[in-house]
């Protein structure tokens, strides 16, 4: 969970906590513009996954009757808004899904997620995902069950801004389901068209006054962590195919890379998870000591992914340290040289594109997605990523990808 400050500007990226959400100096500290006719707004498009299956998507409400929600008092039951990514078949007959409903992309635009970038100029609402809305399954040997991976995204963002990285899963055959934690995202819009937005702006702006920072950032994981448990307790209602039970994986970015961690500590249904640069604590810098979740206590004995911006590893960030120290599971520590926080977002793909369009200074790009060339952070995390879930809920080979370093891409960093 943590909180830095950009080079330029009061804007706060929020890694993993309340992130500030970071909110208050994200988009608040942005001034608001006035928004561009529908025809000149930027678009946007997004890679196109490589396996060798065409995706498909489902989206689901779910109700957690036992749970209150913990962020609004009047609400006795959690809503969770999930997207189910499969490999499917004949999708020419079904549509491409937009990768945010109106409500949502409005509400994404209003928190202006990706620093530096003016509202209203963006059209959020005009991408188009590469998973067909509703497309059939495609079709499994007799008795084959599919793997199944959840994803949380990071504070303040929707589920769905780690589409290029769940279409991919999917179309090599995985069952991804992208879990939306209402009331954290930016907005969440549910099939009657009610959209909830994020709490967290001004739940951060009164942990700061009060001095209760340490407790919004636990809470903020614990609810992320009950939230994917929730949705293992409905696997079987989500998916559109038979899953694999002892084949589950779980993996995030930023805050959603602390919750996998954590739920798989917490869940022993969880066999392998890989947290793409979430701190572990209770801190809002990534370097701090402070209060460690269990997850960094206890260690895990089930295999572990952390994969960094540059200059984030086990020995440069206190929380991966004891994760390390404390786990006797199978662990990989990588380093993607050149790249930054949200580089593990579609942001990768986005930005430069934004950038380019509206005339923004380079420093907005390279804060949020580093130096890092955008193809090749795509193609590193489409390597290893899958690579890592292939290995340790598959059982599949890597042709030595995970073992050390590899010419085919020199921008990776094995940790020791």
């Amino acid at each position: 969970m943590t909180t830095r400050t950009s080079g330029s500007g009061p804007r706060r990226r929020a890694l993993l906590a309340a992130t500030a959400l970071a909110a208050v100096g994200m988009g608040m500290a942005q001034p608001k513009a006035v928004a561009a006719p529908a025809a000149r707004r930027v678009r946007l498009t997004l890679p196109a996954p490589t396996g060798p299956y065409p995706v498909g998507t489902v989206s689901h409400r779910l109700v957690d009757q036992d749970r209150p929600d913990p962020w609004v008092a009047s609400r006795p039951s959690r809503e969770l808004m999930v997207s189910v990514r499969y490999p499917a078949r004949d999708v020419e007959r079904y549509p491409r899904a937009t990768q945010l409903l109106p409500g949502e992309a409005a509400g994404f635009d209003r928190l202006n997620n990706f620093g530096g970038v003016p509202q209203g100029r963006v059209d959020w609402a005009a991408t188009r995902t590469f998973a067909h809305q509703g497309a059939p399954p495609a079709r499994a040997r007799r008795g084959a069950a599919r793997p199944v991976v959840l994803y949380s995204p990071g504070v303040g963002d929707p589920r769905s801004l780690g589409t290029t990285l769940t279409d991919e899963l999917a179309s090599r055959g995985y069952v991804v389901i992208c879990v939306d934690h209402t009331y954290d995202g930016s907005a969440v819009e549910f099939p009657d068209g009610r959209v909830e937005t994020s709490r967290l702006p001004e739940e951060y702006v009164r942990a700061k006054q009060e001095g209760t920072v340490v407790e919004l950032l636990r809470k903020t994981c614990a609810v992320r962590v009950a939230d994917l448990r929730f949705v293992l307790d409905r696997l079987e209602a989500l998916a559109p195919m038979p899953l694999d039970r002892s084949a589950i994986g779980a993996f995030g970015q930023s805050a959603g890379g602390f919750a996998a961690l954590q739920a798989m500590h917490d869940d022993r249904r969880i066999a392998a998870a890989a947290n793409l640069d979430g701190v572990l604590a209770y801190v809002e810098e990534d370097q701090d000591p402070g209060p460690l979740s269990t997850v960094a206590a206890d260690g895990v004995h089930r295999p572990v992914l952390t994969m960094g911006k540059d200059g984030n590893d086990h020995h440069t960030v206190p929380s991966w340290g004891a994760l390390w120290e404390h786990s006797s599971g199978p662990r990989l520590d990588l380093t993607l040289l050149g790249s930054a926080h949200a580089t593990y977002t579609d942001a990768t793909s986005m930005l430069p594109r934004i950038a380019a369009r509206l005339g923004l200074p380079e420093k907005a790009v390279t804060d949020a997605i580093g130096t890092v060339a955008p193809g090749r952070a795509v193609a590193v995390q489409r390597a290893y990523v899958p690579a890592f879930f292939d290995r340790e809920l598959r059982h599949h080979g890597d042709a030595g990808l995970l073992d050390g370093p590899s010419a085919r891409y020199p921008e990776v960093r094995f940790v020791d």
